[in-house]
């Protein structure tokens, strides 16, 4: 956490504190309050085919693989509140990454910050502190925030999570409807101990902003829920977003239809170009038994790929390991396969294959407009123990091919050991 966003975040925690009695903290922020450490181990491999996309300079520099091993601590405590109508607490955020094997010529997967230099960092960490107060079903949070909304999904895909500042208020006081809305303006990236202000992702300057956020999830009755969400980043894109999931049987099984509809404009200074585009994508996904079979259709139209956030998650079933299809104009179809083992008695194991298939897009390489054509097959395989001293230990191997007109071939290994402890 920055020093500035600390300091603020003190203030604020020292404010709700005062006046409370001890045995009026204990009754509730005490009593409810919950801490988990997750081990997080992550080995990661990069191996590039070819030198696609890069000049002739760049190529003849270019890592053949990028290849690290790092060991991840998450501390997540959390208070509960204080008695009363109205109620305060706070949480605690607390992230260390240690490398355990890396090289100058291998470093540079992300997991871990790579110095000058080329060698990437023994270790980093950060610490993050929430306050928050509650008013029936109203909460605010202000200081460190994880976002998980359309218009913003932070990335948790490597050794430790994406982070930003800023504060939130969530509403579930109307049942069914849930409302949040929101402003942020400092991020941490995965890899990294600073923070830093808001940017698009492609975006070379150093100009960041803020980002503001509103949106509404509203069931209506159990089988539909229908979304919407705006979200700015200052001086760069507006987002409108509608969502429509619905559930329902249909022979033996079950059929979940999820639509996803972005509407994308720059603003301001459109500092990262003129914006002004459509994306629609649906994905079908049918489940009996242990099986669950999956099909999508993904199409952008009109001036510029979808924008999102520097280093976050695009909410989109085409964001895969590698890829994301969302180039200008691109068309992108999926097909995906998954089964739960409990089915047949193994429960815990888990294996599931996507295929990713896009074309027609357009995007800027090396100052000219080229084609974008790629497709990318991810394979996982995961196990969580059920019983005994180890339970609760995650084995997950992911396995990825991406091949692409515009962009460096690559097949990928992920392995990640995952352990959550209770603290209290």
């Amino acid at each position: 956490m920055s020093h500035h966003a600390l300091r603020r975040s003190g203030a604020v925690l020292a404010c709700l504190a005062c006046g409370l009695s001890p045995a009026a903290m204990a009754d509730g922020f005490f009593a409810d309050s919950k801490a988990t450490l997750q081990l997080r181990n992550l080995y990661f491999n990069d191996d590039f085919k070819d030198e696609s996309g890069l000049s002739p300079r760049a190529a003849a520099s270019a890592q053949s693989r990028r290849e690290e091993w790092a060991q991840g601590f998450l501390l997540d405590a959390q208070s509960g509140y204080t008695p009363g109508a109205l109620g305060f607490g706070v949480d605690a955020l607390g992230l260390l990454g240690v490398k355990l094997d890396s090289g100058r010529g291998r470093a540079g997967t992300e997991l871990l910050p790579r110095h000058d230099d080329g060698r990437s960092a023994d270790d980093f960490s950060s610490l993050g502190l929430t306050a928050k107060s509650r008013l029936a079903g109203t909460t605010l949070r202000h200081g460190t925030l994880q976002p998980k909304l359309p218009v913003l999904v932070r990335n948790d895909a490597r050794l430790l999570p994406q982070t930003f500042e800023g504060t939130q208020v969530s509403s579930v006081d109307i049942p069914g409807l849930s409302l949040t809305a929101g402003y942020l303006d400092e991020f941490r990236q995965r890899d990294s101990s600073d923070y830093q202000p808001i940017t698009a992702d492609g975006y070379g300057g150093e100009q960041g902003e803020g980002f503001w956020f509103a949106g509404a999830d509203y069931k209506v009755g159990k089988p539909l829920v229908l979304s919407y969400y705006l979200g700015e980043l200052e001086e760069f894109y507006r987002q409108h977003y509608l969502g429509l999931v619905h559930t329902t049987r249909l022979g033996p099984g079950s059929l979940v239809s999820d639509l996803r509809y972005f509407r994308s404009q720059d603003v301001g200074q459109a500092r990262n170009g003129e914006l002004d585009n459509e994306m629609l994508s649906a994905l079908l996904t049918y489940s009996l038994g242990g099986h669950a079979l999956s099909a999508g259709y993904q199409r952008l139209g009109g001036e510029g790929g979808l924008p999102f956030v520097d280093g976050a998650t695009v909410y989109s079933f085409s964001n895969a390991g590698v890829g994301k299809f969302v180039e200008e104009d691109e068309r992108t179809w999926m097909l995906g396969y998954a089964y739960d083992f409990t089915a047949l008695g193994v429960p815990g194991l888990t294996a599931g294959l996507r295929y990713f298939k896009g074309r027609d897009g357009t995007t800027e390489l090396r100052g000219a407009e080229v084609a974008t054509n790629e497709w990318e097959r991810d394979f996982d395989l995961a196990y969580v123990v059920q019983s005994g001293a180890l339970k609760g230990l995650g084995v997950k191997w992911r396995n990825i091919a991406y091949r692409s007109s515009y962009s460096r071939d690559r097949d990928n290994n992920r392995l990640y050991l995952t352990y959550d402890i209770a603290l209290w």
